[in-house]
């Protein structure tokens, strides 16, 4: 009341010097010691109030402070928006706050302007907190990550051993509609077929992606262009997807996945602690339970569930999935080999010999293998898990190995039949003789091809001799030929040397029966020799027989 009086007896005092005295605003101003504005102020409410110097007899403070400054009646208030609903909105794709604002005055028409209006929304976006401030357009980003922690799962019902499955979660950025699933690793593979899961799982796939970073998906990170990994990146560009990893150690750029990986969690591993699995399926199932339970729990700031708002807010933004389930490709770099093959996981498969020596690239998936050159695909193979083995197409062979890879035994001996019998019998032989079938078909080949040097008539005739000499050989066929002896008649028996001698024994001389009388009769004939050569020089009996000065 003080400072009210106060301010009355100074304005009592600006009317006096104005009117009485005839002072200007600047002299008044420096006269009480307040602002010329404060001074023009009081005396423009005066006029408007019909008051001048000296007031009316019986006009006291109160009554000329209420002429002076009249109350203004309140205003009726004005109905504010469900600010939770112009929040969902906003996440729609090309709806703005000025949209919004005059759709609210359409149903109010007394309703607040467009800067209280947005005032009023920026005081509601500060109680949602910083992870709901960030502004995220329907189906525009899903964010990705592996939990910290696994569940452990038995593989051996015996021995009770175990093995640890790590915990996906992927979650869209509008509506938060979160996805997981257990793997057994965090490799290439298992990230993509993941994202491929969590897309089916929502029914179509959002515009970006962002991962974490991890040497599986991101083989150099940079801030401003990093290098994806090539199979990841060959998933993102088959759901025509944008990859843009969260920066190195900066969870706010994926802060909608940390949120949901807490709450997959609390309400997905925490549950399942207790619980033990014998397969990574029985886990899949408790896991895809909870999950469904996690996307229709009710928020607590806003109205609705995950669910809920993803069916109005990212579902019908959502871009639709390939008419063809997605399939892993894994990729490799390659050199062709100077055999004109490259290798895969201990299998060899063949490219055009023309590109022999050539960098490539290898795309496999658990069907097929496709080989690339330059950007063009050279090969294309069915996948074969046999190691140390080659998958070889005719067609990729040079002429000259495509014509030895062609020549069969059975080919062989088909050609060298229409040549003559005594040609098929020769090459007959070779193969047989020869303990490599290889070594036996070059032999054959050899021989079939002095047909165009020597016509055919010849080289059966150099056959023929070849056979009656028993010399089954590439370079004695051609030694006939080259020395014109095919076409001497043929010896019809081969001319042997014998020896003749009376010392020289037949082979029957050493059959068993043969050898058993020549032992029994040499042991006879020994002592009846002996006996007689005694007698003859004239020894008695009793000297021969060893007992000398016996009777």
């Amino acid at each position: 009341m003080a400072n009210r009086r106060l301010s009355m007896k100074m304005i009592r005092e600006v009317l006096r010097l104005h009117h009485s005295c005839g002072l200007n605003n600047k002299q008044i101003s420096n006269a009480i010691g307040r602002s010329r504005g404060a001074v023009a102020e009081y005396l423009h409410r005066a006029q408007a109030a019909g008051l001048s110097w000296p007031l009316p007899d019986g006009v006291d403070d109160a009554q000329l402070e209420q002429r002076l400054f009249p109350r203004v009646a309140p205003k009726q208030k004005r109905p504010l928006p469900d600010f939770g609903e112009v929040h969902i909105e906003l996440q729609k794709k090309g709806v703005t706050l000025l949209q919004l604002w005059a759709e609210y005055r359409e149903e109010f028409s007394d309703g607040y302007g467009f800067t209280q209006f947005c005032e009023y929304y920026g005081r509601f976006e500060k109680m949602l907190g910083l992870v709901m401030r960030q502004e995220h357009k329907a189906g525009e980003k899903c964010f990705s990550d592996f939990a910290g922690k696994r569940l452990p799962i038995v593989i051996d019902q015996l021995t009770g051993a175990q093995k640890m499955a790590h915990l996906f979660v992927c979650t869209l950025g509008a509506s938060n509609m979160t996805f997981a699933d257990l793997f057994w690793d965090e490799t290439t593979e298992s990230w993509c077929n993941a994202h491929a899961l969590a897309f089916s799982y929502f029914g179509g796939c959002p515009q970006i992606c962002v991962p974490d970073n991890p040497k599986a998906v991101i083989v150099k990170p940079c801030r401003y262009e990093p290098d994806v990994n090539p199979s990841f990146a060959q998933m993102a560009a088959y759901y025509d997807m944008y990859v843009i990893p969260a920066r190195v150690r900066k969870p706010k750029d994926k802060a909608k996945v940390e949120a949901a990986v807490g709450l997959a969690t609390r309400w997905i591993l925490a549950v399942l602690r207790n619980r033990t699995f014998f397969s990574l399926a029985e886990a899949r199932a408790a896991v895809r339970e909870l999950l469904d339970r996690l996307n229709d729990q009710p928020f607590k700031k806003i109205a609705g569930t995950r669910r809920s708002l993803f069916e109005r807010i990212d579902k019908p933004a959502l871009k639709p999935l390939p008419a063809v389930p997605y399939e892993y490709r894994h990729f490799e770099k390659a050199l062709i080999g100077m055999d004109y093959h490259v290798e895969f996981q201990n299998h060899f498969y063949s490219v055009p010999y023309q590109l022999r020596s050539e960098p490539a690239e290898i795309w496999a998936t658990s069907t097929t293998v496709e080989i690339f050159c330059k950007g063009a695909r050279i090969a294309s193979h069915p996948r074969s898990y046999v190691e140390n083995k080659s998958s070889t197409l005719t067609e990729h062979r040079p002429k000259g190995h495509r014509e030895i890879a062609e020549w069969t035994a059975d080919k062989i001996k088909d050609s060298a039949s229409k040549i003559g019998p005594a040609t098929a019998e020769l090459l007959d032989g070779i193969i047989q003789r020869q303990k490599h079938p290889e070594q036996g078909t070059r032999s054959c080949l050899g021989i079939l091809r002095l047909s165009k040097r020597f016509d055919e008539r010849r080289l059966e005739a150099a056959c023929k001799r070849a056979l009656v000499i028993k010399s089954f050989s590439f370079k004695s066929v051609k030694s006939i030929l080259s020395s014109n002896l095919d076409q001497l008649p043929a010896p019809e028996k081969v001319h042997q040397l014998s020896i003749v001698h009376d010392n020289i024994r037949g082979a029957g001389a050493f059959s068993p029966q043969t050898i058993e009388e020549n032992q029994y009769a040499h042991t006879t004939n020994f002592g009846e020799d002996e006996s007689a050569e005694t007698l003859r020089d004239g020894e008695s009996p009793g000297v021969a027989n060893g007992t000398e000065g016996s009777p």
